[in-house]
């Protein structure tokens, strides 16, 4: 009897991840047909939600985890991970150069990932990095977990939002700390030698971390390629980790072509939270945040009509339908209540942190980076220690390294 109880058992957990995956595939062609109803001067945005849905597939089979890697540098001297990151900024940065440097990508007027360089980016990197390691995922870590059925990161993700809407209200305040321009290593020594330069710098910073982690003490594997069929595994996973990242990388080049700039994630978590404030009454006063041309018109539009909303939506989908494909749809919760502290505060410290730094590890790092901002590099010389801050911190809330 035993055989056959296991066949009922696998045969209800194929048709449940069908149920699933038909649920996906409903809810992306309901949106996709709402997004070309909406599409009044005759731009869709459906290849914007498309992009998110690819980037979240990526994300999740590639199991692409900026904050794991960070900790195993931290804790075990490897930095597989990281090298992983080098190369996709690097073939950004290879990929971006020629369209920044012309200013526009087939037809279309783009810009970069800029910011500012100043104190703010150096507390918000690091209040990012803390923040990190509590919860569990960064910025784009937190979607596509969340957008796989994760509960615990669902309540970071509403924390991030809370955190970002609460950083939006001190913006004044830290406008005013020291600062400098937005600084564009492209600009300031033209784009062939910028791009030169980051490369050189990338790869010196690979080869270090070799010699650094050359005696790692091993850590599993995340996402260990089984022997299947390239179509199987392109649709269930695992993908390897390098294939991952030189993807992501392409992704982020079809966004700056299809929406005028380079990936981004926290912005809609400000944007987010700043409606579901309205909802209880909240009102933006005047001269703040929330009353700038771009943010009011943002606050008064649907979250549809946001470029990032919109990615971060597809990101939330592609990832559920990554993880219903691979069977993987939702974890079990913690049982404990430490682990939820953890995510609240560290949700909180993500949303905030990414706020007053201009950008996540996508938006500031990764988009930044690639686009030579220095505010990019800034950015993550201050989140590497406050992720070492954040790792010495996760045993108080019973979470293993």
């Amino acid at each position: 009897m035993r055989p056959s109880s296991d066949s009922a058992i696998k045969a209800s957990a194929r048709a449940s991840q069908y149920r699933l995956l038909g649920l996906a595939a409903l809810v992306l062609l309901s949106l996709i047909a709402l997004l070309e109803n909406l599409s009044g001067n005759g731009q869709s945005k459906s290849s914007l939600l498309l992009i998110g849905v690819l980037l979240g597939i990526t994300l999740f089979h590639g199991s692409v985890s900026f904050t794991a890697a960070y900790r195993n540098l931290i804790v075990y001297r490897d930095s597989r991970g990281i090298q992983v990151q080098l190369l996709m900024i690097a073939l950004a940065s290879v990929l971006f150069a020629p369209a920044l440097s012309q200013g526009q990508l087939f037809g279309q007027s783009v810009y970069g990932a800029l910011a500012p360089v100043g104190i703010q980016v150096a507390v918000g990197a690091f209040i990012f990095g803390i923040g990190m390691q509590l919860a569990g995922g960064c910025g784009s870590g937190t979607l596509y977990t969340a957008g796989s059925g994760n509960l615990k990161m669902v309540l970071v993700m509403v924390m991030s939002c809370a955190g970002s809407f609460w950083a939006t209200l001190d913006m004044q305040w830290w406008l005013q700390l020291p600062s400098t321009a937005a600084v564009s290593l492209g600009s300031k020594l033209g784009w062939i030698w910028a791009t030169v330069l980051q490369l050189s710098v990338l790869a010196s910073i690979a080869w270090g971390l070799r010699v650094y982690s050359r005696r790692f003490k091993q850590t599993p594997s995340t996402n260990r390629v089984k022997p299947s069929s390239i179509v199987r595994r392109l649709l269930s996973g695992p993908w390897p980790l390098l294939a991952a990242g030189v993807v992501l990388a392409i992704l982020n080049f079809a966004t700056l072509a299809e929406a005028g700039h380079p990936w981004t994630i926290t912005w809609a978590f400000s944007l987010w939270g700043a409606k579901a404030a309205t909802l209880t009454g909240w009102a933006p006063e005047a001269g703040s945040f929330w009353t700038a041309p771009f943010q009011s018109r943002a606050l008064e539009s649907s979250i549809l009509a946001d470029t990032t909303s919109l990615m971060n939506i597809g990101l939330l989908l592609g990832a559920f339908i990554a993880a219903s494909a691979a069977g993987r749809a939702g974890t079990k919760p913690p049982s404990t209540i430490k682990p939820y502290l953890a995510a609240i505060i560290g949700g909180l410290m993500l949303g905030y942190g990414a706020r007053i730094a201009f950008g996540c590890n996508i938006g500031a790092l990764f988009s930044g980076i690639a686009s030579t901002s220095l505010h990019g590099w800034l950015w993550i010389l201050a989140a590497l220690p406050g992720n070492w801050v954040g790792v010495k911190l996760r045993p108080g809330f019973g979470l293993r390294n």
